[in-house]
């Protein structure tokens, strides 16, 4: 918890090598009582500081483990994602051949590294012979490094937008691998004319992070869908179980008609032309208002191709008459005209069902985001001031 980078990078490069413990790592502004929680839930044997290490007397791993991840679900209650050493490597080397990354070339870490996202920054760079570049993001900063190494990088979509608000040339990257939630097309587009080499990815900590890119799984890996059009995800990269937690294991990971353990997502997807697949929202996500369910993804996809909205998020309000109500939390695109709810709800309503267009609207300067760059929910959620 707190370590520098390069101790980190060290002490992730002995677990997959066998040579050290498996590590669990902790954001240093981690709370403390969300500290306590995470060790009394997962149990790590000891806890490295800056400072040294203490002896916790917690429960060891198998022997294939080489990272924790911890990540919340929607109750909060902290999960335990185990990872061995094949498939955090099986993930990275594929991750590297998709994209055509040479030995030595850089790797720029601008993701937090409690995270799987900033994680496989390092193990990307780990596996191509190269010392990850580790900052914290600002567009100049970023810029820089950019400029000096023409590194490959990891991105989430507001740290996009922000390079393109201050008119970076994204060709000085060489690969912009963007995920941790949905990009508009209208981003892609932007960026894309910027110069930027863009790769969307789709994953999450139980597949080692992003194993589908531009819609195709990275080799190795297999999406398909369930009767109820929930993503199963298969192959090398897949978690071991949640530690400590063998139901919850058996209730999202569960062998295939093929015998392979398949990973139960909480996403909901289809399959276009080409076989690509497309993430249309997760399952908690799922609004029902009215009798209908709307798939809140969808809608906020929709909001964000109006030149009007710089972004949108979509969510679930509590209403007496409706259950829950569609709410459009929008950022403008000029804070002095923004959009009216009346034309976003004729927006939607040329593409989906009545029923799913909003009935608030929210407007903020700012979407607010989670460490892991993703937007917060919970807080959007809550009624607006």
């Amino acid at each position: 918890m707190g370590l520098e980078p390069a101790r980190l990078t060290a002490l992730l490069s002995h677990a997959l090598e066998g040579r050290g413990p498996a590590l669990l790592p902790i954001d240093p502004h981690t709370p403390a009582p969300r500290v306590r929680t995470l060790l009394a839930a997962l149990r790590p044997a000891t806890l490295r500081t800056p400072e040294g290490v203490t002896d916790l007397a917690g429960v060891g791993t198998a022997e294939e483990t080489a990272l924790i991840i911890a990540t919340s679900g929607s109750t909060g209650r902290p999960k335990g994602v185990e990872l061995s050493a094949a498939a955090l490597l099986h993930s990275a080397r594929a991750s590297v051949r998709r994209i055509g990354a040479a030995p030595h070339d850089s790797w720029l870490c601008v993701l937090p590294t409690a995270h799987i996202s900033g994680l496989q920054v390092v193990l990307r760079a780990l596996v191509n012979g190269a010392e990850p570049l580790h900052q914290r993001f600002t567009p100049e900063t970023a810029m820089a490094a950019a400029a000096a190494h023409r590194p490959h990088v990891s991105l989430v979509p507001t740290q996009l937008r922000r390079l393109l608000a201050a008119s970076a040339d994204l060709s000085r990257f060489g690969t912009i691998l963007l995920g941790g939630a949905a990009a508009d097309e209208g981003l892609l587009a932007a960026a894309r004319s910027a110069g930027g080499r863009v790769v969307t990815t789709y994953g999450m900590s139980e597949t080692c992070g992003g194993c589908v890119y531009d819609g195709l799984p990275l080799d190795g890996m297999d999406a398909d869908l369930d009767p109820d059009g929930r993503i199963l995800l298969s192959g090398p990269a897949l978690f071991s179980g949640y530690r400590l937690d063998p139901g919850l294991t058996a209730e999202h990971l569960a062998p295939g008609a093929d015998g392979r353990p398949r990973f139960r997502t909480s996403d909901l997807g289809l399959f276009e032309e080409g076989g690509r697949l497309r993430v249309r929202g997760r399952t908690d996500d799922v609004i029902n208002t009215g009798g209908h369910k709307v798939v809140a993804g969808e809608v906020a996809a929709l909001l964000a191709r109006l030149d009007s909205v710089a972004e949108a998020v979509v969510v679930g309000r509590a209403d007496q008459e409706w259950g829950q109500r569609v709410t459009a939390v929008i950022v403008p695109a000029d804070p002095s005209t923004p959009p009216a709810l009346d034309d976003l709800r004729a927006w939607v309503r040329t593409r989906l069902p009545g029923y799913a267009a909003p009935r608030e609207l929210d407007l903020r300067s700012e979407i607010p985001l989670l460490a892991s760059g993703k937007p917060d929910l919970p807080a959007l959620r809550a009624p607006a001031d």
